[in-house]
């Protein structure tokens, strides 16, 4: 599925003397309307194609090659933080704003780290979505207010930080397998989600019960289930 909007303006942005193409890729079609409306009202976006997981995103970041990707976290067919390293693996100029209900304080670092531009909360107004994409657009990343001052103070070794929380040691990988069982899922489903055989993802569950303490199957799920309820994941 590959839906196409033109618009011609004379305004622009900073990408020579063309709009700049956008490819939405989120697994809620209601989210994807809502954008492709937004994009409709701005004269220096063109969106270009719509993706409801990472094969057929990368499909056509490869057929289309666009300025931007605006990318959600969960997807139908994989993972968003996944998905920036691929992209970022195929093309040195299409870059990634991540646009997600998934607490900010626990991603927006890791997408910074995949290679993506900016992490954006879908609860933000319409405003501060062209906002972030003209900024991303200029060359710079774009993160809140609040998240920018916890990377400056962390950076700066801010004696006033929290303890450090173990889910932060966690991998890309491993907080993923966390999430699944935080969402009650079995190891089965996590494994077909990720596209991985059950014996790495019984590993990985083994490294959660590592990293974050916990004696065994049952405190680690527990523990993933409280998790997710606090972050609303």
């Amino acid at each position: 599925m590959t839906d196409t909007v033109t618009l011609e303006s004379p305004d622009q942005v900073a990408v020579g003397n063309k709009c700049a193409t956008v490819v939405i890729v989120d697994d809620h079609e209601l989210i994807r309307k809502g954008l492709a409306a937004l994009l409709a009202s701005a004269p220096d976006f063109e969106l270009v194609g719509e993706a409801e997981g990472s094969p057929e995103a990368l499909r056509l970041l490869d057929t289309l090659n666009p300025d931007i990707m605006l990318v959600d976290i969960t997807l139908a067919n994989g993972n968003g933080l996944e998905l920036i390293k691929k992209i970022r693996s195929r093309s040195a100029t299409t870059a990634v704003l991540v646009s997600s209900m998934h607490d900010e304080s626990i991603y927006a670092e890791r997408v910074i780290a995949a290679g993506g531009m900016g992490y954006l909360c879908k609860c933000n107004a319409a405003k501060e979505v062209l906002h972030a994409l003209r900024k991303v657009m200029d060359g710079h990343i774009y993160l809140s207010p609040a998240m920018t001052e916890r990377v400056l103070k962390r950076a700066a070794g801010s004696p006033y930080q929290s303890e450090p929380d173990p889910i932060r040691s966690l991998s890309d990988r491993e907080l993923e397998v966390f999430q699944g069982i935080g969402e009650g899922k079995t190891t089965r489903e996590i494994s077909k989600q990720m596209h991985l055989s059950i014996k790495t993802v019984a590993t990985y569950r083994e490294k959660l019960k590592s990293k974050l303490f916990v004696r065994n199957g049952a405190e680690l799920a527990r523990r993933a289930v409280e998790w997710s309820l606090q972050h609303e994941v």
